[in-house]
């Protein structure tokens, strides 16, 4: 499998202070399976739908305060050049570009808005093994309360082309590769406390998002908006049993005018 392109999100990992119990939850609501935790990559754990990897779950490292939270990685051939363009563009590299053994190299970073972001340069682990099957990832979307500042941060780093939503009620841009959309940006409003930070929300996909998301409360989930219908799919965000923000997206349901969208200026 070739690795894929500069800017697209190729992996996502989770990191909670009770692993055992985020192994819980989440494989009781995704149906996740889990390889062996590694002691010498700090019990990095992947999970798998049918035998592929589709994420991985960790503690925080030793003496880190890490939040409870998701984080998504963008692909990119030169970990390294990427960093030096973060900073060039006015993000804050995080995590140096540090080799995995021969999984690959990682960087971790924030926008100029303080949204966090993983960058990942392949090795022997490419990234995702399943993508929009029940379980797996989805997509993802930049929330943020900066959204110029991001919108211009994330196309000159991965060179995404920007198209705004025609759309009153939200603040919303799809960042492109030349072709299908592959990420988006959601400027956070009123409607989100001070408290809630700048951070990127993943989504997982599952068969009924109603059902999920009853299965996720059951399990101890928040739920926070929806479910919501749109052209694209059913979907809703909630917040797990740790305080990490997750989203559920059924792309079986749809409904809706598919919207008009806009080159950014």
């Amino acid at each position: 499998m070739a690795a894929p392109s500069e800017g697209t999100p190729c992996w996502a990992d989770g990191t909670f202070g009770d692993l055992e119990g985020a192994k819980r939850f989440y494989g009781e609501l995704l149906g996740w399976s889990y390889a062996e935790s590694m002691p010498e990559y700090g019990d990095y754990t992947q999970a798998y739908v049918d035998g592929k990897a589709v994420a991985a779950l960790s503690p925080p490292m030793p003496g880190q305060d890490a939040p409870n939270a998701w984080c998504l990685y963008l692909a990119s051939p030169d970990a390294a050049a990427t960093a030096a363009k973060i900073r060039a563009c006015g993000g804050e590299v995080l995590v140096e570009p540090m080799r995995v053994g021969d999984f690959g190299t990682m960087v971790l970073a924030t926008d100029p808005g303080g949204t966090a972001f993983g960058v990942w340069q392949a090795g022997r682990h490419e990234g995702f093994e399943a993508r929009i099957v029940p379980g797996a990832f989805a997509w993802a979307e930049v929330y943020t309360r900066e959204p110029e500042k991001a919108d211009h941060f994330f196309a000159a780093v991965f060179g995404y082309g920007v198209k705004q939503l025609d759309d009153d009620a939200a603040d919303f841009s799809l960042y492109d590769l030349g072709a299908d959309p592959v990420l988006g940006r959601m400027k956070m409003g009123a409607e989100f406390p001070p408290q809630v930070p700048a951070h990127m929300n993943v989504y997982f996909t599952v068969a009924d998002c109603d059902a999920a998301v009853e299965k996720a409360k059951s399990l101890g989930a928040e739920l926070r908006f929806g479910p919501m219908t749109i052209p694209f799919g059913r979907f809703a965000t909630l917040v797990d049993p740790q305080g990490a923000v997750f989203s559920l997206f059924d792309p079986s349901t749809t409904g809706g005018e598919m919207p008009q969208v806009t080159p950014a200026p």
